[in-house]
């Protein structure tokens, strides 16, 4: 049976640093020691929350519940053939150190996912991506237990329901999905993409001597990039991009360009136009300006942080204000990336 703790605090494992206490707590490093700790709560009645790496979760000042941290382990590769290899890690793990260790066993796919916060459990919950890859592209199928009925479950990538930061996990029911492992698809044909400004412009030089780029290389960049814009948790609470960028149709995107000619947006294959929600804070005055405590931050509009370490309150009062002035300059709803921690009773 795992250790039950009581009256925990939750900051350590808060990547926003929010001030937070679980009126119970325990870590899980097996399923067993989950299952011992769900069948703890459902005798008691006492709801349970689930929590990974911190990277995604707002947390309210005080839980009620039963907070199962899920530290599974493991990687392996589970089958291999001439499209490409079947891999497995649980939900546990470190997300940038599996991407960094499929990449050792010269396994591209992931590089451009590399250094995003958080563990492998909550990449298909959120559908990571960055520079034009999604996680739900490589995924082949989302293991775990049902909490609402005990059952085990997998689904299939399909069944996932993936989408742009979204998915089944977010959709419906989500807080009944506990994930314990994710198996991904890496394809021996992995296509490299490097087409993003920032990334092209960091192996400008690389591509310019002549040299073959290679995942690594592309891995190496997006780090590179990413520490240069992105503050990391441990020095100034973040919790990454705070906000999705909003999606348009063109109608909308021909408006704002018309207005501003420096808006930068994407184009999507259903005709619409991703907007670069950076773009917007960055032109409405928010980079680098404090409201609360909270803070849009210097280097990269798009990160809300913490430095003061203030509650759940104050940061959703600094994004409600950043969202009512989008909307007001632009007529573009904000949507935010990360989630309250959910509660479910067994």
């Amino acid at each position: 049976m795992p250790c039950i703790e009581q009256n925990v605090s939750l900051q350590p494992y808060s990547c926003l640093a929010l001030p937070s206490t679980a009126a119970y707590f325990c870590r899980c490093q097996t399923e067993q020691d989950v299952l011992d700790a769900l069948a703890w709560a459902k005798e008691r009645g006492i709801e349970v929350s689930l929590l990974g790496g911190g990277s995604n979760a707002l947390l309210e000042d005080h839980i009620d519940a039963l907070v199962i941290k899920l530290e599974l382990q493991g990687r392996k590769l589970l089958d291999e053939n001439e499209q490409g290899k079947l891999i497995r890690a649980a939900a546990g793990e470190s997300w940038h150190e599996f991407v960094l260790w499929t990449l050792e066993q010269g396994w591209p796919g992931l590089e451009n996912l590399s250094l995003i916060p958080g563990t492998v459990g909550a990449a298909p919950i959120q559908n990571i991506g960055a520079y034009g890859v999604e996680v739900g592209d490589l995924i082949s199928s989302v293991h775990g237990f049902d909490l609402l009925d005990g059952s085990r479950f997998e689904l299939s990538a399909k069944q996932c329901a993936f989408d742009y930061r979204d998915s089944v996990f977010k959709q419906q029911d989500q807080a009944r999905y506990l994930i314990s492992a994710v198996d991904f698809f890496l394809p021996n044909t992995h296509s490299l993409s490097l087409h993003y400004p920032a990334l092209a412009d960091y192996l400008a030089p690389l591509k310019e001597s002549g040299a073959d780029i290679s995942a690594t290389d592309i891995a190496h960049a997006v780090i590179a990039v990413r520490n240069s814009k992105l503050p990391a948790p441990e020095m100034i609470p973040n919790l990454g991009s705070f906000f999705k960028n909003p999606v348009v149709d063109a109608k909308t995107q021909q408006r704002l360009i018309n207005k501003w000619p420096d808006l930068v947006s994407y184009a999507l294959e259903d005709g619409r136009f991703k907007l670069a929600a950076g773009w917007l804070i960055d032109k409405a005055g928010w980079k680098g300006r404090e409201y609360g405590g909270v803070r849009m931050h210097d280097q990269q509009a798009l990160v809300l942080s913490n430095p003061k370490r203030q509650t759940l309150a104050a940061v959703l009062a600094c994004a409600t204000q950043v969202s009512t002035d989008i909307q007001a300059m632009f007529d573009v709803e904000l949507e935010r990336e990360p989630q309250l921690l959910k509660r479910i009773k067994l």
